[in-house]
């Protein structure tokens, strides 16, 4: 809960009774690797912290091809944000890579934090932009560089990650084969 604390504390000033507010809202939750937290056809249910764990967002092209678009790990918000928010149905999932923890908000008392705490729409405005950021600042570089240099980016972006998921999913996501990926792994070491 500390965690979750000091990072929302980043973004604005809150005093201890509005800090307590807020981690009253949240519930706990544990996803066994390979579980889902949100499923494309449905409503996401949860906006989360990440205490433990990584997480995947991933969608299938119109070829069925299994597509991983971005990961997730501790100490950042997991969740399809804009559906969560209009309650609208997601096109994509997110998958525990790994066994994970999450504090997670319902939309119910992510509003009703808003409308307590004043300012709260601020801050969680200046959230959801430092994520989106982070985000494209991560994704950026994997449109205009080489395979290489994709995975170079990767290991900058992500260093506690590729330890931790499966070489199919970053290959995936560099948007190379797995034989390329290992071919160049083996070139780099």
């Amino acid at each position: 809960m500390e965690e979750l604390a000091n990072y929302i504390l980043k973004f604005g000033d809150l005093n201890q009774q509005q800090l307590d507010l807020i981690l009253s809202k949240v519930q706990p939750l544990k996803l066994k690797k390979n579980e889902f937290l949100c499923q494309a056809g449905k409503i996401p249910k949860y906006l989360g912290f990440v205490t433990q764990g990584v997480f995947r967002y991933n969608y299938y092209n119109n070829h069925g091809q299994d597509i991983t678009r971005y990961f997730i790990d501790e100490h950042n918000f997991v969740s399809d944000y804009p559906k969560f928010m209009d309650q609208s149905v997601s096109t994509e999932y997110i998958q525990a890579v790994t066994d994970c923890s999450i504090l997670a908000f319902t939309k119910s008392d992510w509003d009703e934090i808003g409308t307590i705490i004043v300012g709260w729409e601020l801050i969680s405005g200046k959230i959801e932009k430092h994520c989106l950021t982070e985000s494209l600042e991560r994704r950026s570089p994997l449109v205009s560089e080489d395979a290489t240099a994709r995975y170079l980016s990767f290991l900058k972006n992500f260093p506690l990650i590729l330890n931790r998921v499966p070489l199919s999913f970053v290959a995936s996501y560099l948007g190379i084969t797995q034989q390329s990926l290992s071919r160049i792994r083996k070139n780099i070491q």
